[in-house]
């Protein structure tokens, strides 16, 4: 995007760069690596997912995707939480860490807490960053995008695809049966909808 675009210009161009990103996230994504986060996702006693800035609304997304599942699950962009969360947490448990830069001391911190505790970190970073050696469970994810200077556009989209993805995982792998329990909670939200015109 240049200072002198219009409306038409930028609007094309961002929308291009999300799907770039996208096109390119879906080449690199490892499948053993999401079949092992998926496991690890399905057989928790608890998911706690933990992002700050523009993660802490992706980490409430995966919230409100997660609690179909029958697992408790919470979402926490509040880094005192996160941390206190993480120290309580024990094997068995999975704390979810959202970070595009994987350089943010306090998500790293809350990282190695978890791991201290005997909890599965997975991570959903930038390789090789200062976070992934933190976490039991890394999903490479890179973005072409400065989050140091402009605020977060295409990253946050890979980002929502990748919990999609890990949320479609889970719910093939509870197989066609619970499909039932998923229409369940849909069908709870009938009576608050006007009905469609026609």
């Amino acid at each position: 995007v240049e200072p002198d675009d219009d409306a038409d210009s930028y609007t094309g161009k961002i929308i291009d760069a999300t799907i770039a990103a996208l096109v390119a996230i879906k080449e690199s994504l490892d499948p053993q690596t999401m079949k092992v986060a998926v496991d690890q996702l399905i057989q928790a006693k608890q998911i706690v997912f933990c992002g700050i800035g523009a993660s802490g609304p992706v980490a409430m997304d995966a919230q409100h995707k997660f609690f179909r599942f029958n697992i408790p699950v919470t979402a926490y962009d509040d880094i005192l939480m996160q941390r206190m969360v993480a120290a309580a947490s024990s094997t068995g448990d999975v704390i979810v860490v959202i970070s595009y830069t994987g350089r943010t001391r306090e998500i790293v911190d809350v990282a190695e807490i978890a791991r201290q505790a005997g909890a599965t970190v997975l991570g959903i970073t930038a390789p090789n960053s200062p976070l992934s050696e933190h976490c039991s469970i890394v999903i490479d994810v890179e973005a072409p995008e400065d989050t140091d200077v402009y605020m977060p556009m295409t990253s946050r989209i890979v980002h929502l695809a990748v919990i999609d993805i890990l949320a479609t995982g889970v719910t093939l792998r509870r197989g066609p049966d619970f499909l039932k329990h998923l229409k369940l909670i849909k069908d709870s939200l009938k009576a608050t909808r006007y009905p469609v015109k026609t």
